[in-house]
Formats: C-alpha cells, structure tokens, sequence
C-alpha cells in the first residue's frame, strides 16, 4: 500500500529542472518506494543491493549505463559511486532534466562523490520517515509549520483528535513506514533487525566500530538523552570511549538520519556554532526500543515520557520543512539566566516561539519566557504551548496552546 508523501510534489518539480534527482536518507525511511511511484512508465528501475548489477556498476561502469540507458531510476547508489563520473559524463551530453534518479542510504560517503562529480547537475533531496499527516493518508499537501493563526486553524481543523494513549502509541512505534502502516508488524523483531542490519552493520563498518558491543551502548545511551543538552565528554564516559570516539559515532548519526543536533539561536551566526546544541532521535520507535520501553502505556507512564514527547513534536515540524524541499529554520534558545525555549522558527526575519509540555492544562506561565527575546530586538510573531490539551486557547495576545494532534 502506498502512502501519499508530502515530498512528492518536490520531486516531480525538482525532475523538471535538474537532469539528476538525488534522495537521501536511513535505510527504511521510503525513498525507493517515492521514486517508483513518481516514475514514469519509459524509467527502468535498477537496485544496486543485487551483487552482481552492482559488481557491474563498479568494474564496467560504461558498460552498467549501456544495459541501463537513462530515463533510470538507480537504487543504493552509495554501492557503486565508480557510476557518478559516468552519469556526469552522460547528463552533460544530453541536458534534458530527469534523466537520472538516484536514491542513497549512506549519506556521509555518498555526498563526497556527488559534489566531486554532479556540481549544479543533482537536486539533493532529503526523505525522512513518515508524518503523522502521511500516516493518516493526508500528506498531499502539509506546507511547512508554522504557529500562524490561519495555520493552526488549518491544522486543527484536518486532522483527527487523537488520545493520550493513540500518541504514544505512534510515538512508541516509531514513523518508519514498514511498522507506521502496518500493525501487524511486530515492533520489536522489526526494531532488532533494523538496529542488527543497518545500525550495528552498515554504521558500524563506516565508524570502522572495532568493539560491536560498546558501539550498541552508545545508541542507547544517545537514546536516553534525547531532547537534552549535548554533553559528549558524559556520553563517552557512560559508554567507556574516549570523547573524540563519541564525537565521531554521533556525527556519522547525524550524516545518516538517525539523530538531528538542534543549534541554539543566536542573533550572530558563527557563534551559534561554537555553542552546545540540543540531541534529537528522527525516530521515536527507534528510541522506545534502544531504552526498553515495552508498550505505550510504560512509556507514558515512565520518566522518559516528557523527553520522548519533546523529540517527536520536533521531529514533526522538522519533517513538515525536510519534506517540502527546505531546510528547517529551527533553533532552541538559552540565555545566560538559565531562560529555555524549546523551538524556535525563524522565518522571514520573524521569529515563533514554541514550548512543549507534557500537560493537559498550559497556562501563561508556559509562555512566559517569550518575551526575552524582546531583548534581542527581534520581531517575534505568533508562539504557541503544544501540549495535550484537547482544544486550543489563547495564552497571551500573540500565543495560543495547540493540542499535540494539531501539529
């Protein structure tokens, strides 16, 4: 069964004006199953995961474009980037758009190629799992988020209430398509094999991993500390790794999907760099796994239950940017007063403040740090509590609460 992804619309406008189209992303997250449901009938479809067309690709990879002409769909190109210089060859003889699609899971290695090779020829895309808009079949059209009066009302008025306990049940299962969709899917076999096959496999060869089982403690020790402040030098001394060790596991987690490192807002640019950032997992079943949560309902009911509803409130609004083409202009913010807020969107030089509680009552005390950034002389626009409440309310002039399902 297909489920209609928001990024399909940029693909099909991407193919128009590029002659390579390039999706990225974690294994499982749907890239092949988008490309081939966008493709034309004239576009062979071709998987490096087979040994030998991929053994082809690599020895003779003249010959691999001769048997497989484009218009080509090519999967897991990241087995044989010997192709990229050829198809750089083959796009700039013939100049059409959409002669290439490509999808690649191992975005660390698979990137250097395609900036040696495919410079102002490739659309790089990035696929991420599903929204909660897709899983409901209303993904067509879900523009990236936005606090805005008109926008919540959109929202809101689209999608279904869900219970405490139908959230979590999403958030425990996770946004990958083959366990999103499909109830059958048994969770944990299917979370084992994911973290045997791709994490401990694929991840582990790439960190070149010499001790499997310290590198298995390190993702669940990340997974305890998402939607928390990065502290490396207490991951690597929980695990028993030196610091640079950790620093370069969580970068190639980073690189392939699993993790998003939230940088905090500053007004200067180079020196939101040097300040520490706050650790997302992209997955929130992924998480529930890796700390041993055993249903919805422990989950909910246990301590990391605020942090895991954080992390998939974030994961959305960073979707709802990723899958529409653009790059989430998503920050945190933390002053020198110890003041928090949990998101912040920048959008045309207008800044919206979010909070994410775990309660069923926000109040203006929730809001009250929103206006530190008065002192900034920034513009802020509407802000918004996302929490459980079942209805949204005015909190301030500007900010209102948005139930979880609104998002």
């Amino acid at each position: 069964m297909y489920v209609q992804r928001t990024l399909e619309a940029f693909v099909t406008r991407a193919a128009r004006h590029f002659p390579v189209v390039l999706v990225t992303g974690a294994r499982q997250v749907g890239k092949t199953t988008l490309l081939r449901h966008a493709s034309e009938a004239e576009r062979t479809y071709v998987t490096l995961d087979d040994p030998l067309v991929a053994t082809l690709a690599r020895t003779d990879p003249a010959l691999f474009l001769q048997r497989f002409p484009p218009p080509v769909l090519i999967d897991e190109i990241q087995y044989a980037p010997e192709l990229l210089p050829y198809i750089k060859m083959s796009v700039d003889r013939d100049e059409r758009p959409g002669l290439f699609w490509i999808t690649g899971s191992q975005h660390f290695h698979l990137m250097k190629g395609v900036s040696e090779s495919l410079a102002g020829r490739v659309a790089v895309i990035r696929l991420l799992g599903l929204t909660r808009a897709e899983m409901a079949g209303d993904g067509s059209d879900v523009p990236p988020f936005l606090p805005t009066p008109d926008e919540n009302a959109r929202r809101i008025g689209r999608a279904r209430r869900l219970t405490l306990m139908e959230l979590y049940r999403i958030i425990w299962r996770g946004n990958l398509p083959a366990i999103a969709i499909d109830e059958g899917v048994d969770r944990d076999l299917f979370y084992s094999s994911y973290v045997q096959t791709y994490l401990q496999r694929d991840l582990r060869d790439l960190a070149r991993v010499g001790d499997e089982t310290a590198f298995v403690r390190f993702l669940r020790a990340a997974a305890a500390r998402t939607a928390q402040l990065l502290n490396l030098a207490d991951l690597a001394r929980d695990v028993d790794v030196a610091p640079n060790t950790a620093g370069s596991w969580l970068s190639i987690l980073e690189t392939a999907g699993i993790v998003h490192l939230l940088e905090p807002f500053h007004t200067n640019v180079s020196k939101r760099l040097v300040k520490t950032p706050k650790l997302y997992f992209l997955d929130t079943g992924l998480v529930a796994y890796l700390t041993a949560w055993g249903s919805p309902e422990v989950l909910e009911a246990g301590a990391m239950s605020g942090a895991i509803l954080e992390t998939w409130v974030v994961g959305e609004v960073l979707r709802s940017y990723w899958h529409n083409g653009l790059r989430p202009p998503a920050f945190y913010y933390r002053d020198k007063d110890g003041r928090e807020i949990d998101l912040l969107l920048e959008r045309d030089g207008v800044v919206h403040p979010l909070e994410i509680k775990k309660t069923a009552s926000p109040s203006t005390a929730h809001v009250r740090h929103f206006r530190a950034l008065e002192r900034l002389g920034l513009t802020i626009g509407p802000g918004a509590v996302i929490c459980l409440a079942e209805t949204s309310l005015p909190l301030s002039a500007s900010d209102v609460s948005l139930p979880t399902w609104g998002v």
